[in-house]
């Protein structure tokens, strides 16, 4: 397995002078992912958890919908310079009858560590339809507990800690109990992670939990929540235009800005509730 963090030599220049010492950085490594011995998307992520990571991937694309549709996922091929197994290469295959990824869910190049749709083979390909309604979901949360779930996500940010350079994501009950955080250095891999973490602890769809990501709320990230029936998406930072209508049209709730006891709700605010109707 490749490294999550990488040790390189800086030169650090403050107020009060100078100094040379050795940094921490979030190793950031591509993962081409196939299904079936077919390639289907190369994706630059943080190594580890991978195998959630592919799970998480085509759970949101809509090739997935329980752990059942796949029979198998293991390293193959790429081996570097030495002969050594460079654990990049991961190919699922999908159970009998299964039906495999359809032409427009490949991309013709690969994934950035900041976006997760921009190898898109085709436009049509990009928008797609949840088999899981997250709007039918009658989760709900208090603002106080809304408000405590950044700094519970931080605790557990340990590779961030060190690095400063990563993304995370968690699923977390209606009391704020985090099951699951991932971290990446992409955001999209990241929700991933935990959406792949879901699937193979079949508990999708996940109408029961909120989705919290570290940065801001993008269109992918909406919908890859609806697509694993997340009824609830919370963000630190800001929401795009398109997230907010694709969370409304999926009657989804979105929050962002959410930083201490303040918070904005663009959708669905019906679930977040006072503590005395709660």
């Amino acid at each position: 397995m490749g490294r999550v963090t990488v040790r390189r030599p800086v030169r650090m220049l403050t107020e009060n002078g100078q100094r040379r010492r050795s940094d921490s950085l979030a190793a950031e490594e591509p993962l081409e992912i196939r299904v079936g011995g077919k390639a289907l998307a190369v994706t630059m992520r943080t190594p580890g958890h991978d195998v959630e990571l592919a799970h998480g991937f085509l759970l949101s694309e809509g090739v997935l919908g329980s752990p059942d549709d796949v029979y198998g996922a293991r390293y193959c091929d790429g081996v570097d310079d030495q002969g050594h197994n460079t654990y990049n290469v991961l190919d699922v295959t999908l159970a009998e009858g299964v039906a495999p990824p359809e032409t427009g869910v490949e991309r013709n190049f690969y994934t950035t560590s900041s976006c997760g749709v921009c190898g898109k083979a085709a436009l049509d390909a990009v928008k797609l339809k949840t088999r899981f309604a997250p709007g039918d979901s009658p989760f709900s949360v208090t603002p106080e507990v809304l408000s405590g779930l950044p700094d519970a996500l931080r605790e557990q940010q340990k590779v961030f800690a060190s690095t400063g350079g990563l993304h995370a994501a968690g699923l977390f009950r209606s009391d704020g109990t985090l099951l699951v955080v991932r971290e990446d250095v992409g955001r999209h891999n990241a929700v991933d992670k935990v959406l792949g973490w879901a699937l193979l602890e079949n508990r999708v769809p996940l109408g029961d939990v909120g989705l919290l990501v570290s940065g801001r709320a993008s269109f992918e990230l909406v919908q890859k929540a609806a697509m694993a029936g997340i009824p609830l998406l919370a963000a630190v930072s800001a929401p795009s235009s398109l997230a907010a209508e694709l969370a409304e049209e999926n009657r989804m709730t979105l929050i962002g800005f959410l930083r201490g006891t303040s918070m904005n709700l663009y959708t669905g605010e019906h679930r977040v509730l006072e503590k005395a109707v709660a």
